[in-house]
């Protein structure tokens, strides 16, 4: 009788199972390792990238202050992103004119430009609120409301349908309030002249009977020389000094109600900014802050040396503006706030976020800054 033999196949099917499964996890592990390699050989790519902007200003090449912050903030971005990043500087006029600089960057003709926001109220009314209003924020309140106020989501709301992000690029501080070849008494003496004025307030003066005129600052000195314009604010006596107003102005008055802490603007075309690496983002982003507080820190070094310079070496008179003629040039500057925020709901969001820290700054400086200067000056030896 034959016998059957029956083979069992279980033992060879597990094997192969289990040769699949192996053949499968070092097919992933492969498949992970070469994505993770992809990835970081494309992060390594863009790491390795360098990159050539272009930055457009408002102001005359290298000019003090304004113009040099420009070149201090590209220095630094050269030298922290080591070459990566190498941003070459225009002056106003080389490239676009100096009033051309918003559309430039809007439109990424350019990159990068350096300018002041109150240029732009054409663009937006709220615009005015982010370098400077009349009888507003000083430079430590301004920055203290941009960078823990809420005010920079509300620069960046603004100039979003513009495809443009904002960062603050340094202030003036307090400026003069102007030059002028006639006294200012009374709030009549306004009347009929026009000054170099812009910004919100601009349309004050104009409400207190003059001609506002927005002249950029590299055509001031023939505009005021001609009679295109009877007074001219800038800046303050350091870049007031270097433009040689006092060569054809006889009164300089303080003090700059009109603008009591400008700040400046650097303005980046977003596809441009959000082409940039991460890395890159954080030098530019650290370079501007530490070129805002160098322009700051430049202006209040060098301003009282150039005041006294203009009053003892050139003979111009110093003079403050009356008490009654900053009240109703202030009552005028609430009207005009008022009146626009009823007309713009974006100027309205923007007044009520930057007056709301206004009013809690100042409670704090009541007790802190203002009791110290006084006490200060009282005790002060003779």
């Amino acid at each position: 009788m034959t016998q059957s033999r029956t083979f069992n196949y279980t033992p060879l099917i597990i094997l192969g199972l289990v040769a699949l499964s192996v053949l499968l996890f070092a097919a992933l592990v492969m498949s992970k390792s070469g994505s993770t390699v992809g990835t970081n050989t494309q992060e390594q790519s863009q790491h390795q990238s360098s990159y050539r902007w272009r930055m457009v200003t408002t102001w005359p090449k290298n000019f003090p202050g304004l113009g040099t912050g420009a070149e201090t903030f590209a220095r630094l971005v050269n030298e922290m992103s080591n070459g990566r990043l190498t941003i070459h500087v225009h002056g106003a006029g080389e490239i676009v004119p100096a009033m051309g600089v918003f559309d430039a960057v809007s439109s990424g003709s350019v990159e990068m430009g350096h300018s002041g926001a109150y240029y732009w109220r054409g663009k937006s009314p709220a615009t005015q609120f982010f370098t400077t209003v009349p009888f507003g924020m000083n430079a430590q309140e301004m920055n203290a409301w941009l960078y823990h106020g809420g005010g920079m989501e509300l620069w960046r709301e603004v100039y979003a349908p513009f495809n443009l992000i904002p960062f603050p690029a340094g202030s003036t501080g307090i400026q003069m309030g102007g030059w002028f070849n006639k006294e200012i008494n009374t709030l009549d003496d306004l009347s009929g002249l026009k000054m170099r004025i812009p910004g919100l307030a601009g349309e004050v003066f104009n409400r207190a009977g003059g001609t506002s005129v927005n002249i950029p600052g590299g055509e001031l000195y023939t505009a005021l020389q001609t009679g295109v314009i009877d007074a001219a604010e800038w800046v303050g006596p350091a870049n007031d000094m270097a433009f040689g107003f006092h060569e054809i102005a006889q009164y300089y008055y303080y003090p700059g109600w009109h603008e009591p802490g400008s700040m400046m603007e650097l303005i980046i075309n977003k596809d441009a900014y959000n082409s940039l690496p991460a890395d890159l983002q954080a030098i530019v982003a650290n370079a501007i802050r530490a070129a805002s507080a160098d322009m700051l820190d430049h202006y209040t070094a060098t301003n009282n040396a150039a005041l006294q310079s203009l009053i003892n070496n050139h003979g111009i008179e110093l003079k403050r503006f009356p008490d009654e003629v900053l009240q109703e040039l202030r009552q005028m500057t609430e009207e005009v706030f008022q009146e626009q925020a009823a007309a713009d709901p974006m100027f309205a969001k923007v007044y009520q976020s930057y007056q709301d820290f206004l009013t809690k700054a100042g409670q704090w400086h009541k007790v802190s800054e203002e009791t110290f200067y006084q006490v200060r000056r009282n005790t002060a030896p003779e």
